[in-house]
């Protein structure tokens, strides 16, 4: 009888630590991270130090050694594309916007139905911030960033901009919500100092969602002289720029991986960092610079071709994800993934909600990231467009260009990774499978606002279903 009051007492104690404690662990988990989600243009997979270039990237090697590197991780071949892909969760052949880019002259923009990552985010409890380069829409302002789920923008909504006068074909593409800014500066050291100051102002008791898209590399290529110095070494000169742009980039990731650290937020910041595609191989998808005369700069290491191309030089970028404590530090994860799974696995590490638009192709990827399990995407899309398409399942990548000369191409990437061994005859099988996936999703396909736009009222009958009137088809056989 004496031991109850002992046992009695001991049980209520026992009842009042783990109360005590339970929403000690709730708190924890339910925690939200900052998310500084980098974004790089143009930068080619082999064009960064711990792929062994000759440009170096300390700070952005640093981001790798303490975080994973994804070396499987694709994006689409061209910016717009991969941006839509980002932001929706869906692949641009969902959306119209799966050709070529936004041209500077293009009045279309990504549908205003679509639900973003920003306004998911934002449903979240995220102030959400972007800084940098846009490229979903500009003729119209129903489809810039602060209209799109973004609490600010700093930046261009164009593809290209001259870096020192911060515009396009002379009209100035650059703005601070909303409204033109005119200021001197290098853009990309711009960028980095917006983002410096807003980690530096940020209230930490609301989490962070930064976008912070960088225009660098891209062409136009320019880099003030300083830069250029610490690039001496390299001869060509047109290479020489691109790395000092490249150095001007890695500066401002250190920057900003220090202003976190000052405001004591990087152990609460997960930082991800890629590329938007392939480094440029070709002056087609050079953007509306005149770069016909140059050396072409960019290097995928030994992935074949780049940008513009559903090749894995095109695709297969440049990728880590950093996240102090809660990453494994040092490890490479060789999983596939894409850009379309950045918006479930952004959602689900904020403790959001993937519902609220249309349904999505991406796949939460996180416990990949982790390394905890293997990748669960089977089968990527490259692209489906009407003129060409690729898709991958398992081991198989299938390249098929309809537009004649046509051409069907398979490579086993686990075999041939550099795409050098065509082997669609000996496998028809495989062809006809692959193709049947292209086929059925193509059926569901929207129509391409790119093409649309360039053809205007030709475009039904050119890509549809739809016939001319009697008189209007005789005078096109009449044209010589």
């Amino acid at each position: 009888m004496k031991l109850l009051p002992r046992t009695t007492k001991f049980f209520a104690m026992l009842v009042l630590a783990s109360a005590a404690l339970v929403p000690m662990a709730a708190s924890a988990k339910a925690k939200q991270p900052n998310i500084v989600y980098i974004v790089a243009d143009d930068q080619g997979w082999g064009d960064v130090g711990y792929h062994g270039s000759d440009i170096k990237t300390p700070n952005i090697d640093a981001l790798a050694r303490g975080g994973v590197r994804l070396e499987q991780f694709r994006a689409q071949p061209l910016c717009t594309q991969t941006r839509a892909a980002l932001m929706t969760g869906r692949y641009p052949f969902r959306t119209g916007m799966q050709s070529a880019v936004i041209p500077s002259a293009g009045k279309y923009g990504l549908d205003t139905d679509e639900y973003l990552l920003p306004q998911a985010l934002k449903a979240a409890g995220y102030r959400t911030l972007m800084v940098g380069k846009w490229h979903l829409g500009h003729a119209d302002r129903k489809f810039w960033p602060m209209q799109r789920g973004f609490d600010y923008h700093y930046g261009a909504v164009l593809g290209e901009i001259d870096y020192f006068t911060h515009s396009a074909h002379g009209a100035l593409d650059w703005f601070r919500n909303n409204e033109p800014v005119k200021e001197e500066g290098y853009a990309t050291d711009l960028l980095g100092d917006d983002a410096v100051r807003l980690i530096a102002g940020h209230d930490k008791s609301q989490p962070m969602f930064m976008y912070l898209a960088f225009t660098a590399p891209h062409s136009p290529f320019q880099a003030p002289k300083s830069y250029e110095d610490r690039n001496s070494g390299i001869a060509d000169p047109t290479r020489r720029t691109y790395a000092a742009m490249i150095t001007a980039l890695d500066d401002q990731v250190g920057r900003v991986v220090a202003a976190l650290k000052a405001r004591g937020m990087d152990e609460d910041t997960l930082i991800v960092y890629h590329s938007d595609n392939g480094g440029v191989r070709s002056s087609r998808f050079a953007g509306e610079s005149d770069v016909s005369k140059l050396t072409l700069p960019a290097s995928n290491g030994p992935w074949r071709d780049g940008k513009g191309t559903l090749y894995e030089g095109g695709t297969r970028v440049i990728a880590l994800a950093n996240w102090r404590g809660q990453l494994p530090a040092g490890t490479v994860v060789d999983q596939p993934m894409h850009v379309v799974d950045i918006f479930p696995t952004l959602i689900g590490v904020a403790g959001g909600k993937v519902e609220g638009g249309k349904p999505i192709d991406g796949l939460d990827m996180w416990d990949t990231v982790a390394g905890r399990k293997p990748s669960p995407r089977e089968t990527t899309i490259y692209s489906i467009e009407p003129q060409q398409a690729a898709v991958a399942k398992g081991q198989w990548k299938l390249v098929w260009n309809v537009a004649l000369p046509s051409r069907t191409e398979l490579f086993d990437l686990a075999a041939d990774p550099y795409e050098k061994n065509n082997l669609a005859d000996a496998n028809p099988a495989k062809v006809a499978e692959l193709r049947q996936i292209i086929e059925t999703e193509a059926r569901t396909a929207a129509p391409s606002k790119f093409l649309q736009e360039v053809f205007g009222a030709l475009w039904p009958v050119l890509f549809g279903s739809v016939s001319l009137p009697e008189e209007e088809a005789g005078a096109l056989e009449a044209i010589p």
